[in-house]
């Protein structure tokens, strides 16, 4: 029998792999820019899908009138008849508990990680699900949002085009069949590409997407490609819906070092309000799924408890961008400020803790926005002289806040400089974004996020090369256990594989000959069979199997056999050995598992010599 193709290196991978003819280092940025045009594009139509749903639920069915901002897009819906804006408060208060049950409902039937906060499932991802998200999560993720924040959802837009964005990238990846760590990569190029395009922030959002994985560190191998991916997805977005800052500001400028002091009390409140923001997160998530019902009811249950916060004050539906406008604008007063963000870190809380698919990046910067305010409005009271621009503390405000809870104090400031353009701000902005950061560090929204490249199964190998290399593949072999029972012969019935998989527990299988000779790799996840299922019997292991896999050598160190295991999309290789003038000879396999143990048990007798 001939050698089969395999079944996995599709006409899309080969062009580029092959064809094109360029190593990965130059690929990458060919990659990025794929990624930025779906990205932009996948924005573009969430953006359509959103502000129509918002005009049909929320302002022609229940009659309230939206806040939007001065650079909001805004769409002409004059085929629809135009809203009378007769409020129908209870149609309005009832809307948010109606949208988390649907939302909730199409996430758990479809796609279970798309529910709640969409920044953490690909902070998720990328550290433990070897950059992986599955195609589906992007469609679903974006229907869900579309009717959360429509429905009055107090939760962001932003988070979600995160998780969509970085679904696309990995998407991308798989398609290309990329190694892991390369997945990682387009996974945050398409994070950057969902967020530079939504936030209208090519660099903040770049850098957001390499600092939001750490609390203490970057992933600057992503840095470029980051870059790369958002600008194009930004000029897509832009060049659909017009060049300009999210918010219009009037000239703020900082003149006065006297001020620093007021900056500096703000700074403090920021990081307290956001450690009390982080633990209510915590705590209604715990006491929602203390709830002995399914998710989407527990979502419709947020939705109540949001609309009775809405009875105190409407404002608080939404993401709330059009008031953080109004308060740049002056039209807001000291007691609204501080009764809003109270309220938003409730309402917030009750929408993201409760599964419905909603962003915290657009609170976040609301509550920060809200307390600036207050800062602000209070120092023009009591120092005129010294406080004249209360605006200034707003946008301070925005950027300390996001930066202390989300542990992403560059980002976060990057941020809110390109969405205000308020660039004369940089000095406050560097000091407050800092001093939050100190007091709130062990803090954060994102539950997912580690201290460092340390603390990431991503980075594993970096961590490995000094005591794996000490190793070689043929001394530890003979210690493995059970190396021959995830081996199969090729003349065996493929749709048997699936029985076999499910009494050994093993996904990915090593192939051989009647003879013992290495056939290759098959796994179960990435194979399609023919729809007719009288085929099924008809198909043989050999017309499956994987033939470009790299084996391990005999002679191999742990850390090269480690570094082919990550490069490739199995849980184990074939050790090969070579000897001259004779063909090579399988001799087992050898599983990830097997490395982490052998490693452990290194670590363990260097820490007893100790």
């Amino acid at each position: 029998m001939p050698e089969a193709t395999p079944v996995h290196r599709g006409l899309f991978a080969r062009f580029f792999h092959g064809w094109l003819g360029f190593e990965f280092v130059s690929r990458i940025y060919l990659y990025s820019v794929l990624i930025g045009i779906v990205s932009g594009l996948g924005a573009v139509l969430f953006t359509y899908g959103l502000e129509l749903a918002k005009f049909l639920l929320t302002e022609k069915l229940a009659g309230f009138h939206l806040y939007h901002l001065h650079g909001e897009v805004r769409f002409d819906f004059s085929f629809f008849d135009t809203p009378t804006y007769n409020e129908h408060l209870w149609l309005l208060l009832l809307l948010p508990a109606i949208g988390g049950l649907a939302g909730g409902y199409l996430a758990h039937r479809f796609a279970p990680e798309a529910e709640g906060a969409g920044t953490d499932a690909m902070i998720d991802a990328f550290h433990n699900n070897r950059g992986q998200i599955r195609p589906v999560v992007a469609p679903v993720k974006a229907l869900t949002t579309i009717i959360t924040l429509a429905s009055g959802g107090a939760a962001g837009q932003q988070g979600p085009l995160v998780q969509i964005g970085a679904s696309l990238g990995s998407w991308l990846g798989a398609k290309l069949k990329l190694s892991a760590s390369q997945r990682r990569i387009l996974l945050l190029a398409g994070t950057a590409g969902g967020l530079g395009a939504i936030f209208r922030a090519p660099l903040g959002a770049a850098i957001a997407s390499v600092e939001v994985l750490y609390r203490e560190d970057f992933e600057s191998d992503a840095l470029i490609p980051c870059v790369i991916s958002s600008f194009v997805a930004y000029s897509i977005y832009m060049s659909v819906f017009g060049f300009s800052h999210l918010f219009i500001l009037p000239d703020l400028l900082f003149t006065d070092v006297r001020e620093l002091f007021f900056y500096l009390i703000l700074g403090v409140l920021c990081a307290m309000v956001g450690i009390f923001y982080v633990k209510t997160l915590r705590v209604t998530r715990d006491l929602f799924n203390r709830l002995p019902l399914p998710r989407y009811w527990i979502a419709c249950c947020g939705g109540l408890l949001l609309g009775l916060l809405a009875f105190v004050d409407t404002r608080v539906l939404g993401a709330g961008f059009g008031i953080l406008q109004q308060g740049l604008g002056g039209e807001l007063g000291l007691r609204t400020f501080l009764v809003l963000a109270l309220l938003k870190i409730l309402a917030s809380s009750c929408t993201i803790s409760s599964s419905s698919s909603g962003g915290v990046f657009g609170p976040s910067l609301f509550i920060g926005g809200m307390l600036g305010g207050a800062v602000g409005l209070l120092g023009q009271q009591f120092f005129p002289d010294i406080v004249q621009q209360p605006a200034a503390y707003i946008v301070v405000g925005m950027a300390s806040f996001f930066g202390a809870v989300a542990n992403t104090p560059l980002a976060a400031l990057i941020l809110v400089i390109e969405i205000s353009g308020s660039y004369h701000l940089l000095p406050p902005l560097m000091l407050v974004s800092t001093l939050a950061l100190i007091f709130a560090r062990n803090f954060s929204i994102y539950e997912n996020q580690v201290q460092n490249k340390f603390h990431s199964p991503s980075h594993m190998k970096d961590l490995t090369v000094n005591i794996l290399q000490n190793l070689q593949v043929q001394e530890v072999l003979p210690l493995m256990q059970n190396t021959s029972e995830a081996i199969v012969s090729n003349t065996l019935c493929y749709f048997s594989l699936s029985a076999l998989s499910k009494k050994l527990g093993h996904l990915h299988f090593v192939v051989l000959d009647a003879e013992g000779r290495l056939r290759g790799m098959i796994g179960l996840e990435d194979q399609e069979l023919p729809a007719d299922d009288r085929l099924h019997s008809l198909i043989l292991i050999e017309d499956m199997v994987v033939n470009d896999v790299s084996p391990i050598a005999a002679e191999d160190n742990l850390h090269e056999a480690l570094q082919k295991l990550l490069d490739s999309d199995y849980d184990k290789l074939p050790v090969m050995q070579t000897t001259e003038g004779e063909e090579d000879e399988f001799l087992g396999y050898i599983m990830y598992l097997d490395l982490m143990r052998v490693y452990n048990e290194e670590i363990t007798k260097f820490e007893q010599q100790e």
